[in-house]
C-alpha cells in the first residue's frame, strides 16, 4: 500500500531531521555517510546519526570533519525523524528496520552491497537520492511483517517480529530436525528436515527464494512456508492467507534441537517440544520509494534475467481489422448401422461408410 507524502504538512526545512544509517565498518559506507550528511546540511536539513555510528565515524581515518549532526538518543528522539536513509545492502536495511521498529518512520535504501532487493537506488545515484529526499519527492509503501511467538512446555519463551522471514533451523549438524507443520491450528505434515522458513512476500526473494520457494509480488498479502531439505513425500512450499496462523513444532521423538532466526538478527534456541507460531504483524514496515517501478522490472534488474526476444504488448492503435474471412469447415458425419443378432440393440458409429450390403432397406 502506497501513501504520498503531504508537503503541506511538512515541517519547516530547519526542523527536518533525516537519520543516516550505514555499516560503519566499511570504508565506502563511511564515505557515503559523510557525503550524505554534508549534502543534507548544505540543503538546510539536519542529518542525524546514532551515537554508535557517530563514534565510529569520528574514529575512522578516512572521514574528514563532520558537519553538525543530531545524535539519537542524546539530543534527538526517533519520533522526530522524518526518514531514514540506509547506506548498505539488505542486511543494513533490516538493521534499520529494527532500530525504528517502535515508530512509523520510512526507510530509503541506497545499495552498497550485492543484490540489494530492498534498496531504492545504487551508489552512483546517491547525490540524486539525497536531493529527492530534500525536495520531498518520494512515496511510502507498507510492507507486511511477521509476528513471531515461541512456546515451550506451555510457557511463552519469546515474542518478536520479522520483515523477511522467521526460519526454524537444525541446531546439530549431524542430525535432522524432526518437525510437524501446522496451518490454521490443524496439523499438515511431519517430517525430518534441515528447517522450515516462514516468510513474507518481501522475504520471498531472500532465504525462501534460495530454498526453492515462489517469488511473491510485494503487493500480495500472504504467508509463505518453505521446507529446507525435507525428507518427505509432501514437501511443497505453501502460500496461505494473511489471516492464517502457521506454526512449526519441534518433535520430541529425537533429542535434536533447533534454533530460530528472525531476519538473521534475532535468535533463540529451540529444545524438543518447542512451538513457533507465526501470524501477520499489526504494524508493517514502511519503505520509501522515489520511482514507481513495477516489481517485475526490479526482478529483472536485480537478478539479471534474460529478456531477449520480448516484443511487448500490442498497442490498440496497431491492431488492424481482420485480415481475411476464414473458411468454415463442416465435418461430414455419417451414420453406420451394424447388423446385430436378433433381440440385441443396434450400435451406431460415426464417420464410417455404410457398405451397400449392410444398408437397411427402404421402410425397414
Amino acid at each position: 500500500m502506497e501513501r504520498m507524502i503531504d508537503d503541506s504538512g511538512m515541517r519547516a526545512p530547519a526542523s527536518r531531521r533525516i537519520l543516516v544509517l550505514a555499516h560503519m565498518g566499511r570504508p565506502e559506507a563511511r564515505v557515503a555517510a559523510q557525503q550524505t550528511l554534508r549534502q543534507l546540511a548544505d540543503s538546510g536539513v539536519e542529518g542525524v546519526l546514532t551515537a554508535e555510528d557517530r563514534d565510529a565515524m569520528l574514529r575512522a581515518p578516512q572521514v574528514d570533519e563532520l558537519p553538525p549532526v543530531g545524535v539519537v538518543p542524546d539530543n534527538c528522539a526517533l519520533s522526530d525523524i522524518e526518514l531514514v536513509v540506509v547506506l548498505g545492502g539488505d542486511g543494513s536495511i533490516l538493521r534499520a528496520a529494527e532500530v525504528v521498529r517502535d515508530v512509523e518512520v520510512p526507510l530509503l535504501g541506497v545499495n552498497l552491497g550485492h543484490v540489494g532487493f530492498l534498496a531504492e537506488s545504487e551508489r552512483s545515484g546517491l547525490a540524486e537520492t539525497v536531493q529527492a529526499v530534500v525536495d520531498g519527492r518520494y512515496t511510502v509503501e507498507d510492507r507486511m511483517a511477521l509476528d513471531v511467538r515461541v512456546w515451550h512446555a506451555g510457557r511463552p519463551v519469546l515474542h518478536t517480529w520479522a520483515l523477511n522471514e522467521a526460519s526454524v533451523e537444525k541446531g546439530d549438524r549431524e542430525k535432522m530436525l524432526e518437525v510437524v507443520t501446522e496451518v490454521d491450528r490443524r496439523p499438515l505434515s511431519s517430517f525430518g528436515c534441515d528447517g522450515v522458513i516462514m516468510a513474507t512476500p518481501t522475504g520471498s526473494t531472500a532465504y525462501a527464494f534460495s530454498a526453492g520457494g515462489p517469488v511473491v509480488w510485494p503487493e500480495v498479502e500472504a504467508l509463505l512456508m518453505v521446507p529446507l531439505s525435507p525428507h518427505a513425500l509432501f514437501s511443497r512450499p505453501l502460500v496461505v492467507s494473511p489471516s492464517s496462523m502457521i506454526a512449526v513444532e519441534v518433535l520430541t521423538r529425537t533429542d535434536a534441537r533447533g534454533v530460530l532466526w528472525c531476519d538473521g538478527r534475532r535468535t533463540v534456541e529451540l529444545p524438543p517440544g518447542s512451538r513457533i507460531e507465526v501470524t501477520r504483524a499489526e504494524r508493517p514496515v514502511t519503505l520509501a520509494r522515489m520511482h514507481r517501478t513495477p516489481f517485475s522490472e526490479r526482478l529483472v534488474k536485480k537478478f539479471g534475467l534474460p529478456t531477449a526476444g520480448w516484443r511487448g504488448p500490442v498497442e490498440r492503435d496497431e491492431i488492424s481489422d481482420a485480415t481475411s474471412t476464414l473458411p468454415i469447415v463442416q465435418p461430414d458425419y455419417r451414420t453406420t448401422i451394424r447388423r446385430q443378432e436378433p433381440g440385441t440393440p443396434q450400435h451406431l458409429s460415426v464417420g464410417q461408410e455404410i457398405p451397400q450390403a449392410d444398408r437397411p432397406e427402404e421402410g425397414s
